[in-house]
């Protein structure tokens, strides 16, 4: 049934005005498109789109797929995570060997000890930090555990670290959703969201909301115990042996009140 929550979802986020349809003077008692407005924007019965809906996914040709992420508007994010969650819905493409447990390269490791004035980490599955730099270790004050979306939803240091906690949870939790649809059979992501579903009420709710997102770069904000607020920008690399592993890495612009706060912090850290 998760493709048919995710085309509500996603019906549900279109306004008529955005999907390029006519102002209705009818009252609406969907806050989105109508299952007949899709079905016309997407050149189906309204019968087939319903039985879409209801999760009977099965023969349903590709051309039909492009068609209602074209009248969902859907972006290229989310057109990946509906051709996974078709493909484990029907069988079509199927994970059988289990994941191969991740494992950081010794020169991987060696490039994150070079990075002594930037905070680096290496991502894998489920936001699992698997290896960092000692200056990631300082920026990230209160982060003892080894997943991310853990320590954001639950830890109470994640609201005092995170200026902008609401959008950072918000945020790790599409990266959840996105992983999910490409791995519906990963054995231990059903235990993480099992747990963050038991103890957050924001996850619940964005979960269900199916909303979807890549990192690759962007600015986050970070509110320091010993140096103050900072203002860092991303940037993620792909590791060449493993695609779900990635090189995070934080900086400054230069000349900023953060690069200055980033030296301080790197000092402060060696001085401990």
């Amino acid at each position: 049934m998760a493709v048919g929550e995710f085309l509500r979802a996603r019906r549900d986020r279109i306004t008529p005005e955005a999907a390029g349809l006519p102002a209705d003077v009818r009252p609406r008692r969907v806050p989105g498109l109508r299952r007949e407005e899709v079905a016309s924007l997407a050149g189906v019965s309204v019968d087939y789109y319903v039985k879409l809906e209801r999760g009977l996914a099965r023969g349903v040709s590709r051309s039909v797929w492009e068609a209602l992420a074209r009248a969902l508007r859907l972006d290229e994010t989310e057109r990946a995570h509906l051709w996974d969650l078709v493909a484990a819905e029907t069988g079509v493409v199927m994970r059988r060997e289990p994941l191969p447990r991740q494992r950081v390269t010794p020169g991987l490791r060696n490039l994150l000890a070079t990075l002594d004035h930037v905070p680096a980490m290496v991502q894998g599955r489920r936001t699992d930090v698997l290896a960092s730099n000692t200056l990631f270790t300082a920026l990230y004050a209160g982060f003892t555990g080894r997943n991310l979306a853990r320590f954001i939803l639950l830890d109470p240091a994640a609201k005092d670290l995170y200026p902008e906690w609401p959008e950072v949870a918000r945020s790790v939790v599409a990266v959840l959703r996105l992983y999910a649809g490409a791995h519906p059979d990963d054995p231990e992501l059903t235990p993480l969201v099992d747990e963050l579903t038991r103890a957050s009420a924001l996850f619940r709710q964005v979960w269900n909301e199916h909303a979807v997102v890549r990192h690759a770069d962007g600015r986050k904000r970070f509110r320091h115990p010993v140096v103050g607020e900072l203002t860092l920008n991303y940037e993620t690399f792909t590791a060449a042996g493993d695609p779900e592993q990635t090189l995070v890495m934080f900086h400054a612009d230069p000349g900023s009140p953060s690069a200055d706060a980033l030296r301080l912090l790197g000092a402060w850290h060696a001085s401990v």
